[in-house]
């Protein structure tokens, strides 16, 4: 988003939002136990469906309040969905819901990318800073959109003024500006050479949404939004901009921490900005549209042609914390679960997780999302591995 609009949302939303009440009743945190009496709610059937079903029966509880799955391709589909639209009332959990989709978001920021590579607008191999002289230091000069895409750039993470959730939740209407976020990150040293290791952080993405908004004079939402949720018909996927709520039907997000009594518990994050992670994570979507997307993506109608191999080619260095082969790709990260490789990416903000995976031929998609109380936990939340697992096997 350009700033003028940015700055022009930003008081407006901070004074004008109301977020009902934020800390949940000590009835409501209550976990149901697991009971063969409470399954997951399912339309179709597929081989992995029992498993499906028991990964997410019985929600809420302690690591979840809601999940809704989709698995599809030619080996069949699956839909499920459990757990409640919200701890008060205790409704069921709306399978049509929008809900924060995190780092999902890169891969259509990478498409992005990629398209304006194949009209000849962006060249790949070129330094960022030959885009965004003004904004990129000499001391990252040689840094290459294929490595802000890839994760091998070298830039350290921007400093930010929260370092726990509670502090997170008290700040949760401050507006980041990208270009402020960028400054922060390359005054520090680097952290490798660029193209020599990989460590996966959103300030790449941040700068290529910058770059996109330089390449085509557009805003990055605007550009998303024509080049991908528009023509794949993704009507209810929306980049939000400055506005902290989920616009239209969505299940609460809900987030483990301290309380104001100094115990801790739940409580309603549904309405938290996502500026810190622009382009890098701040999309809105449904499983239905993430399917649609995922299918497109895979066939190769959102990148097309020897470009989408990008997206399919792991850098061959290693992993700058743990010295594990790299698994980030452009937009994409590659496991390998049952004995195949899957592709896909996952994300998450507070109080929700978010993936979308598939096998390289389409034959076992999936597009799942956890209504988690511990998202951006060291770990994987415990509901969204069982999906993962259940839909394609232990790694």
């Amino acid at each position: 988003m350009k700033s003028t609009t940015r700055a022009l949302l930003a008081a407006a939303l901070v004074l004008g939002v109301a977020t009902g009440p934020a800390v949940l009743p000590a009835a409501a945190t209550t976990t149901s136990p697991a009971s063969p009496m409470c399954p997951a709610v399912s339309t179709r059937s597929a081989t992995p469906g029992p498993a499906l079903e028991a990964a997410i029966a019985c929600l809420p509880t302690a690591d979840a309040t809601a999940a809704l799955v989709r698995v599809g391709g030619t080996e069949g589909v699956w839909r499920g969905s459990s757990g409640v639209h919200d701890l008060e009332s205790g409704r069921p959990a709306d399978p049509a819901a929008r809900f924060r989709a995190g780092s999902v978001t890169k891969i259509f920021t990478a498409a992005v990318v990629l398209q304006l590579a194949a009209e000849g607008r962006v060249d790949l191999d070129r330094t960022a800073r030959s885009y965004l002289p003004e904004l990129i230091p000499a001391s990252y000069g040689d840094v290459t959109v294929r490595q802000l895409l890839n994760h091998t750039h070298g830039i350290p993470a921007p400093d930010f003024p929260v370092t726990t959730v509670e502090e997170g939740y008290a700040d949760r209407f401050r507006i980041h500006e990208p270009a402020d976020m960028v400054r922060s990150a390359t005054s520090k040293e680097r952290e490798f050479a660029p193209g020599g290791r990989q460590h996966y952080l959103n300030i790449g993405y941040t700068i290529a949404g910058l770059l996109i908004e330089r390449v085509t004079g557009d805003s990055y939402e605007h550009q998303v939004t024509g080049r991908i949720l528009k023509p794949l018909g993704l009507r209810d996927t929306y980049l939000p901009g400055t506005d902290p709520r989920i616009v239209g039907p969505h299940n609460h997000g809900y987030q483990t921490m301290r309380l104001d009594d100094g115990t801790t518990g739940l409580r309603d994050v549904s309405v938290w900005g996502t500026t810190d992670g622009w382009a890098a994570g701040d999309l809105v979507s449904t499983t239905a549209d993430l399917e649609r997307f995922t299918r497109a993506l895979f066939r190769g109608r959102v990148v097309r042609g020897p470009l989408l191999e990008e997206m399919f080619t792991l850098p061959k260095v290693t992993d700058f914390k743990s010295g594990d082969p790299a698994a980030y790709s452009v937009g994409l990260s590659m496991k390998k679960l049952g004995g195949r490789e899957v592709w896909g990416k996952t994300g998450g903000r507070w109080g929700y997780n978010a993936a979308i995976a598939s096998t390289r031929d389409g034959s076992r998609t999936l597009v799942y999302s956890v209504n988690s109380t511990d998202a951006k936990g060291q770990d994987m939340n415990k509901v969204a591995l069982n999906i993962m697992v259940a839909a394609y096997g232990r790694p």
